[in-house]
């Protein structure tokens, strides 16, 4: 099975920038992305997907393979399958590119054993949440699983709510996704739903149409970058682990 990774980097954010390109202890946020993914030896290949010719020339110096993409993509899952329609692959592995902490250990877990070239097959990461303040935050995507790790609701609410019992772990959303091309084609060509649009989150696409997708606890540390004060939080948990 050939597996590539895609890790999508645009510029025009419009909470942050050119957010691909900031620097996270003097290096190039994309940069620690990238070289975390290519730690990953069952990846064929690892792709920066951009819109952006500032990004490519900054990816390029570092080494990275580019693939040139168009600007008007709602979604990274459509800059995905972009990529699908130019690189031949089984399976599309997407890092996003505001996870400067995610390991090789880490993203390797979105691909289960047994897997089929043929099958239809989705799967993201997703890890406990540590801090209460960051359940009852709108920005973290908070995810409730089946016994199977088949994801049943996705939502910016605190879910489920703890009614009956508070000795619950809640989990949130990890940027590591793992597309077949069935999948990837069925994405691109279903409409988005009602609750898409409210959520603004496209695993709906699948969700909404009772089409599996599966969320596997990675148990990692994940801090995602939204704003430039996430830097910090970023740089200090980096320099934390230096000193030991």
């Amino acid at each position: 099975m050939k597996i590539i990774c895609v890790i999508p980097a645009r510029a025009e954010s419009t909470r942050f920038f050119e957010k691909p390109l900031a620097l996270i202890c003097n290096k190039p946020m994309i940069q620690w992305v990238y070289e975390h993914c290519k730690e990953v030896e069952i990846f064929s290949e690892v792709y920066i997907a951009t819109d952006s010719e500032k990004i490519k020339e900054a990816a390029e110096k570092f080494g990275a393979s580019v693939i040139m993409t168009r600007s008007d993509h709602d979604t990274a899952t459509e800059r995905l399958y972009e990529v699908s329609t130019k690189i031949e692959a089984d399976l599309y592995v997407m890092v996003n590119g505001d996870e400067p902490l995610l390991t090789r250990d880490s993203i390797v877990q979105c691909i289960p054993e047994g897997l089929k070239a043929d099958d239809f097959f989705v799967s993201n990461l997703m890890t406990d949440f540590t801090n209460p303040v960051e359940v009852v935050d709108v920005t973290n995507l908070k995810i409730v699983t089946a016994a199977d790790d088949r994801c049943l609701f996705i939502s910016r609410s605190p879910i489920p709510f703890p009614k009956g019992a508070m000795d619950y772990v809640f989990h949130k959303f990890v940027g590591v996704g793992a597309f077949t091309r069935k999948a990837l084609d069925y994405y691109h060509n279903t409409p988005r739903g009602p609750i898409e649009k409210i959520e603004e989150n496209d695993s709906f696409r699948f969700i909404e149409n009772h089409m599996p997708i599966y969320y596997y606890n990675c148990h990692c540390k994940s801090l995602s970058v939204d704003t430039r004060k996430d830097i910090e939080g970023v740089e200090a948990y980096l320099k934390a682990q230096n000193n030991k």
